[in-house]
């Protein structure tokens, strides 16, 4: 969308460096800070951590130490700015990845949080009539968040910032009508659910390239005969060979014996919100890999995928902890920040 740096941009400190060769553009890689919670024992409230991101290296400068250069130097910028953690994600099967940061740079692996995706259908979604959604002013938001999901791992602890940005689309709670309604005193009801969206759409668009033409002709007769027989209500497959955006559903929350039911209705909210923009195709989240919310949460399997998070402790005073940050039972749940998708 014409800016390399959107995601980055709308973190609180960031860096962009490049790599030239014979003044050609040969690399580049991505890196932010910010605060987050952190579970270590002894306990501690907050950590300082670096996210690397965005390494990308010209196929014909591969295995030149391009990558490791860029690598080093971002880290040294983290060290210069007292990151105690750099952390990174990739993909599983991203061998090449895994290799440089886990042999190279001693990263070690720390979380398997899991992607989930699902089609934007042309069709809207009927959602019950016994329950409630309310939109939470940004201010009540940030009070929830923080009394909810403070102790949430990486819950950032700038989340005023992001639910305050301009790609934030709000923040929703649900609740069963009847129920006691999320009031000024601090009462809550007994069951709950929240969900906030952020609109990738308008900094980044995808798509799918060399595609085989046969999946490109599936595409568009399975659209047509959606939208010809919508009485049919059949799943949407979207055209993927086209550039388009998405909406990712963060801080997801649930609480009380019959939350589920109502993740599900806001999703279903969130889905109907996605099927009234046309460049919309796909709403994502990102959830702990033990999170019960992939029970409640729609998505297709064949779409969703695993992600990786690797770690490394850049100075004494994360050394001294790292052991225990990297070795204790993953948490299941987990806060995804939505500048870093």
């Amino acid at each position: 969308m014409g800016d390399p740096m959107c995601r980055i941009r709308n973190s609180p400190i960031y860096i962009m460096l490049v790599a030239e060769m014979e003044n050609e553009l040969v690399g580049v890689i991505q890196g932010l800070i910010k605060m987050v919670t952190v579970h270590t024992h002894p306990p501690k409230d907050m950590a300082k951590v670096g996210y690397v991101l965005g390494l990308r290296v010209s196929p014909h400068s591969r295995r030149n130490g391009v990558g490791s250069s860029l690598v080093q130097r971002l880290e040294e910028w983290f060290t210069s700015n007292d990151v105690e953690y750099a952390y990174m994600a990739t993909e599983k099967e991203n061998h090449a990845s895994m290799n440089l940061f886990m042999e190279k740079f001693c990263y070690t692996k720390f979380r398997t949080p899991t992607i989930l995706i699902n089609p934007v259908n042309n069709h809207l979604f009927q959602i019950s009539s016994d329950i409630e959604i309310a939109m939470v002013k940004v201010e009540d938001a940030e009070s929830l968040y923080r009394r909810f999901m403070g102790s949430t791992e990486f819950f950032p602890s700038d989340i005023e910032n992001i639910l305050s940005n301009k790609l934030n689309l709000g923040t929703w709670v649900a609740y069963f009508k009847g129920d006691s309604d999320f009031g000024l005193d601090g009462k809550v009801p007994n069951s709950r659910a929240m969900v906030s969206v952020w609109n990738c759409g308008e900094i980044f668009k995808l798509k799918i390239g060399k595609a085989p033409l046969s999946c490109m002709l599936f595409t568009k007769i399975w659209s047509l005969i959606s939208r010809m027989f919508p009485c049919t209500k059949l799943p949407t497959l979207p055209n993927f060979f086209s550039p388009f955006g998405f909406y990712f559903i963060y801080g997801v929350y649930q609480e009380g014996p019959f939350s589920g039911k109502l993740v599900r209705a806001l999703c279903k909210f969130v889905h109907n919100m996605a099927s009234r923009r046309d460049q919309c195709k796909i709403i994502v989240t990102e959830i702990g890999g033990k999170d019960d919310l992939i029970h409640h949460i729609p998505h297709w399997k064949l779409l969703s995928c695993e992600d990786l998070w690797c770690i490394k402790a850049l100075n004494n005073e994360g050394t001294k902890e790292f052991h225990e940050l990297s070795n204790t039972q993953p948490p299941r749940t987990l806060f995804v920040d939505p500048r870093e998708v």
